[in-house]
């Protein structure tokens, strides 16, 4: 039991536990203590001491860090302490430039606040330029009376820097090193000349800064201040601000949009169990896009003179968009828009009703299909596959989940029995060893990656196992750089030393799981370190190393991305994973689990929505004739027995013209499927495509009706992120133009191919969703509350969800996870000598799957502009090809033109390419063959030669 200190405060009686502060303890009575170096989110250090107090000793001790003690009395306001507190105060506005732009933007800039209160500023009201009132200048000896103003750095294309503005908090460097782990903030120089500065004092654009915002956040002045991305930053009492959540990774993060005059002004990161207020790049700075000048406003039909589709140019063949090869940031409005006329919605519904009901009457349902979206809302999703099975007849409804973590949820399902995450991705923080497999976090999902280096920092060791080095192998106990498509070898041979060291669980391998003689008898036989270091490139030191770390932790926590998912043996990949965590006994425990980090925002909600051709919502299957009399019931429709298609398997269908009408709801396949000119082919061989979508995509191009649709931004709908958290994201902005909300767009087409959808609002949709499955049964639109809560919830009104799944058993026949062996297969496309190098795709920080939103945000756009691709240095002294120079990167499918980047992270042998950019499309590269089980393609792997353009 923790003593008790006894104190006086102001006089007043103050019991508290043993360790607390003054400070704290001065709150817990209502007593406000002014601090400038810290924040909630920044613990206190004592630098600033504007928070010191009299507790009768010599010197006043700064209330922050001095921890209470018995008998202490404590006075906080006393004239001594108001007169340290005032010249301090003075001393930091001698210098500061007054209002500064933090003041002047958002009015609280806390230096001035202290300031006013007091008497040394003007109040706001009083004067338009406040002023200290008759203060004189404060000289420093050896300072010059006229000393120049130190600079300002405009430099980075979001954060304006003020120097003269700083007053050496610290609070900027605490929150990018502390906070974010990025460490690029310090200070140089010494005396008067001391200012912060980025890696060794470059200007903050130089820097490797990664524009995460959290120094401004931290910021008490104008040192540090967002820029102006669509209105100004100026302080008004007409913005409104509306908590929300970001539209773009599965991290989910929490956030405060502030808009003015229906456009976003600013954004600002706010707690939650998800991510306690930080943001990357994107959340923060990655919104305007919703109100770029080619958002959609009306809808669309393709005029009769502009068939075929995809035949206006005579380059088609090797284009990268249907219309062009040329280089371009996004589509040319004015090249494709003449193939389009306006037209009103009834023209436009009616259109897509009559032409569904055609095709359906014709060739059967079975000539239909839909691609829905992982960044639509569940209702959104729900709505979606609703309309396709119950209205048009079929299963043939997928979406992006396919070509991002299908395999995962293959191999989750076969060996525990669900397709959920089991942990939340911050309970790294309880992990001893965090296995990080073919993710790069600090990319893809980097406010994930803070919580990750964060608890680097606290002793849990990292084991970053990937083709490329990134961030977060600098805090990794181990770095495995394999070989591509070598992860079955490599965690085989993982699994091999720990099996043969005796450092697996025997009780929960015996007690929790099947299989495990079967895959004693593959990994011991075949698959020694020895064995596999040919294959995998990696020593059997490394593996052994590696192996003893896992086997001698008490609690291990595995994340992994698209490294693992996104090969054609990426199940197999899953399933030895899965394999490691069982054989371990790190799954049910705090600090231990398996979690694919979702990719787009909803991409776990969307497939809980039942957005996949083999499943209902909550993962029912569409065979089983239970799960189907319970949704006939529930939609009055018979449904079909059969699973229906997926992505790449309907792209095949519709060049085979057996699928010969699609619905794509927010999807742009022809530039994130595999294989782009045959998605070209197949989309211009469809008889009728409705693309329903905020911008004119590449997609868009084929369309025969295009139909505007809401942004994020515009509408109201709950999303599931990566840890099972159902949160509600709020409309901050209308519609532009004619533009519909999609929810609203989807059922008006049920009612035109005779499907009554019904709904008074969008939290009825939701209702009727969670009532047809388990795990979000008791949620409601009003329970979420600000924070959202984890599924399964029991009780909402009282708990936050369930953090770890499967403490006791697995969902699964027998109650056990299965072990489940596999072989090494090689990718079914080996380099040669015609085609070298091995071709893996990604994404970068500042842009997101496809493009069309952050291509088309400011900001995101000014940072990363142009198509790259990435090559070792050895490589590129064998090509004769310098850094920066234009190649021709081309596979057995296509070729496309860019500039490469030196980069000696990427392993010999490889070239890395991300896939945002239209006008170097890599996806005219990749192979569409399929893993076999998960149907995903192999997007990490295939062979490419490369040569000067």
């Amino acid at each position: 039991m923790n003593q008790s200190i006894n104190l006086q405060i102001d006089g007043h009686e103050v019991m508290v536990p043993a360790g607390t502060t003054i400070w704290d303890a001065a709150a817990q009575v209502g007593t406000d203590i002014p601090a400038l170096c810290h924040t909630p989110q920044i613990d206190p250090v004592g630098v600033c001491r504007m928070c010191v107090v009299d507790v009768g000793q010599r010197v006043l001790a700064a209330s922050c860090v001095r921890e209470c003690e018995e008998g202490m009395c404590v006075a906080t306001n006393s004239d001594k302490v108001t007169r340290h507190r005032r010249m301090l105060t003075a001393l930091l506005l001698a210098d500061h430039p007054v209002p500064c732009a933090r003041e002047q933007a958002t009015a609280n800039c806390e230096l001035e606040q202290l300031g006013r209160d007091f008497g040394l500023l003007c109040g706001p009201g009083e004067s338009s330029n406040a002023v200290l009132n008759g203060l004189p200048k404060l000289l420093t000896p050896g300072i010059p009376a006229e000393t120049p103003l130190k600079e300002l750095d405009a430099s980075s294309p979001v954060i304006a820097v003020d120097h003269q503005a700083c007053i050496l908090c610290d609070r900027c460097v605490r929150a990018c090193d502390d906070v974010q782990s990025n460490e690029v903030i310090g200070r140089t120089s010494k005396g008067y000349g001391v200012q912060i500065a980025f890696d060794l004092n470059l200007p903050m654009g130089a820097s490797t800064c990664v524009s995460c915002g959290e120094c401004v956040s931290a910021c008490p002045t104008g040192a540090l201040t967002n820029k102006q991305i669509t209105l100004p930053v100026v302080a008004t009492d007409q913005w409104q601000s509306v908590d929300s959540v970001c539209p773009y990774c599965g991290v989910g993060c929490a956030v405060t949009f502030h808009a003015k005059d229906n456009q976003v002004v600013f954004a600002d990161g706010r707690e939650s169990p998800v991510n306690h207020g930080r943001l990357c790049v994107k959340g923060r700075y990655g919104w305007d896009y919703a109100t770029h000048a080619q958002r959609l406003a009306k809808p669309l039909i393709r005029r009769d003179e502009f068939y075929p589709k995809g035949a206006l140019s005579a380059e088609v063949q090797n284009s990268v968009s249907a219309h062009s090869r040329r280089p371009g940031s996004v589509v040319d409005y004015a090249e494709v828009m003449p193939a389009f006329r306006e037209a009103t919605w009834e023209e436009a519904l009616d259109l897509v009703g009559e032409r569904f009901c055609g095709i359906r009457e014709e060739d059967g349902s079975g000539a239909l299909a839909g691609f829905g979206s992982a960044k639509c809302s569940n209702e959104e999703a729900y709505l979606f596959q609703k309309l396709v099975r119950a209205g048009f007849g079929t299963n043939n409804v997928d979406h992006c989940t396919r070509l991002c973590h299908a395999s995962s949820v293959a191999a989750l399902m076969e060996t525990i029995g669900s397709g959920a995450v089991t942990n939340v991705f911050a309970d790294v923080a309880r992990a001893d060893v965090a296995l990080i497999a073919g993710s790069h976090t600090s990319a893809n999902h980097p406010v994930a990656a803070t919580f990750m280096k964060e608890a680097a920092k606290r002793n849990t060791q990292l084991v970053v196992v990937d083709v490329r080095r990134h961030p977060l192998a600098d805090f990794a106990q181990h770095f495995v750089q394999l070989r591509p498509g070598t992860d079955v070898a490599f965690y085989n041979a993982v699994m091999h030393v720990l099996v043969r060291d005796e450092l697996f669980d025997q009780d929960f391998v015996e007690q929790r799981t099947e299989g495990f003689v079967a895959l004693r008898e593959l990994i011991m036989h075949n698959y020694a370190p020895q064995q596999v270091v040919d294959v995998c490139g990696v020593a059997a030191e490394q593996i052994e190393a590696v192996a003893h770390t896992i086997g001698q932790a008490s609690s291990m926590i595995v994340f992994w991305g698209m490294g693992i998912a996104q090969h054609t043996t990426g199940t197999d990949n899953a399933r030895c994973l899965i394999s490691l965590c069982l054989l371990t006994g790190n799954i049910g425990r705090p600090g231990t689990g398996l979690h694919p980090l979702r990719g787009q925002n909803n991409v776990q909600g969307a497939s809980d929505a039942g957005l996949i051709p083999m499943v209902y919502p909550d993962y029912q299957s569409v065979s089983d004739k239970r799960h189907r009399e319970k949704f006939e019931k529930a939609w009055n429709r018979n449904l079909d027995d059969k699973p229906g298609l997926t992505v790449v398997e309907i792209m095949k269908g519709a060049l085979a013209k057996t699928i010969r009408g699609m619905y794509i709801l927010g999807e742009n396949p022809f530039i994130s499927d595999p294989n782009s000119n045959k998605v070209r082919r197949a989309l211009a061989n469809l008889d009728f495509l409705v693309v329903q979508d905020i911008f004119l995509t590449e997609t868009a191009e084929f369309a025969d009706v295009v139909l505007p649709a809401s942004s994020y931004f515009e509408k109201t709908g709950t999303y599931t992120n990566t840890d099972r958290r159902v949160q509600l994201g709020h409309q901050v902005l209308d519609p532009p133009g004619e533009a519909r909300q999609d929810w609203q767009i989807i059922c008006d087409i049920g009612q035109r191919v005779g499907l009554p959808m019904d709904y008074t609002s969008i939290s009825d949709v939701f209702d009727e969703f969670s009532s047809l499955t388990k795990n979000y049964r008791q949620l409601t639109h009003d329970n979420l509350g600000l924070f959202g809560k984890l599924w399964p919830c029991s009780d909402p009104e009282r708990e936050d969800g369930t953090t770890i799944l499967f403490g006791d058993r697995f969902p699964t026949d027998s109650g056990r996870g299965k072990l489940v062996p596999c072989h090494y297969q090689p990718a079914d496309e080996q380099p040669d000598e015609e085609y070298p190098y091995v071709l893996s795709t990604g994404r970068v920080l500042e842009h997101w799957h496809t493009g069309s939103m952050t291509r088309r945000s400011r900001a995101l756009s000014h940072i990363e502009p142009n198509a790259f691709a990435a090559m070792n240095p050895t490589d590129l002294d064998e090509l004769d090809i310098a850094h920066g120079e234009r190649v021709q990167v081309g596979s057995r499918r296509g070729e496309i033109e860019l500039a490469v980047r030196s980069d000696p992270t990427v392993e010999p042998g490889v070239i890395f390419i991300p896939f945002h950019f239209r006008e170097a499309a890599v996806n005219v590269l990749t192979n569409d063959s399929l893993d076999p089980y998960g149907k995903i393609p192999g997007f990490k792997f295939c062979a490419v030669r490369v040569g000067k353009a």
